[in-house]
């Protein structure tokens, strides 16, 4: 009986490390992407092989719109760089419509292995000790909980908030997988139509030898309604305050 304890302690730490295994990867891809892949992943890159990426297209429409899914699906969820050039090839090879349809989808496919890593690893426990806190930081912890979609929203709407960020702080505040899901999916369409109608037009870039305007989306024709989607997506928050309930 003595023993018991010493006996279960390497268990323990063995389903520790399983746990976090997946994050683990997640991180060793990640390092290994940014030093391996920076110079593929890049609009140099899409425009040298264009014609190919386009032939292709052409002879096997199906197939390169799984591939494509897939290889959105694997750089958002092993933090990979090239999201933003991702997005912009899913335009030039299929147009803003489903062109934005399949990178909300690999986006949303990627974005939720990440968030299942990081729950699965870190979340559950995280969470539990956030709940059992005090003071402010279990306050900030409530007002997330009473207002998750729009917590949930805003995070996806906001410009400047990472998107790497956006898929982990759920993770650890036990935010239901149907209800990330859901928020990550809607919550990231406006930029992603946005980023993939540039991409619609890289063909009339790539013939005049210039890069397209990647900070669009901070136009006051783009960003406007942006943030008239920000407010929608804040007023529970904002109702709640003024009626005296807890909120952010």
């Amino acid at each position: 009986m003595i023993d018991a304890p010493t006996e279960m302690a390497p268990d323990k730490q063995s389903n520790a490390f399983v746990r976090r295994l997946p994050l683990i990867v997640i991180a060793i891809v990640a390092v290994l992407g940014a030093i391996f892949l920076r110079d593929y992943l890049t609009f140099d890159a899409l425009s040298e092989n264009r014609e190919t990426l386009l032939a292709f297209r052409d002879a096997n429409y199906l197939l390169t719109a799984l591939l494509f899914i897939a290889a959105y699906v694997v750089i958002v969820a092993f933090s990979l760089p090239g999201a933003t050039i991702a997005t912009l090839t899913g335009g030039f090879l299929f147009a803003t419509f489903p062109g934005a349809l399949f990178n909300v989808t690999g986006a949303t496919l990627g974005a939720t292995a990440i968030f299942l890593a990081a729950r699965w690893g870190f979340g559950e426990k995280l969470g539990a000790k956030l709940e059992g806190s005090e003071g402010i930081v279990k306050k900030i912890k409530d007002g997330i909980d009473e207002n998750q979609w729009s917590m949930l929203f805003l995070i996806r709407l906001v410009p400047a908030v990472p998107f790497f960020m956006a898929n982990l702080i759920p993770s650890f505040l036990e935010v239901p997988t149907r209800r990330f899901i859901i928020s990550t999916f809607f919550g990231i369409i406006p930029g992603a139509v946005v980023y993939t109608s540039v991409g619609a037009g890289l063909g009339e870039v790539f013939e005049r030898g210039e890069t397209p305007n990647l900070g669009i989306i901070f136009e006051p024709f783009i960003i406007g309604p942006i943030i008239g989607l920000c407010v929608l997506a804040a007023l529970p928050i904002l109702i709640k305050a003024v009626r005296g309930k807890k909120g952010l």
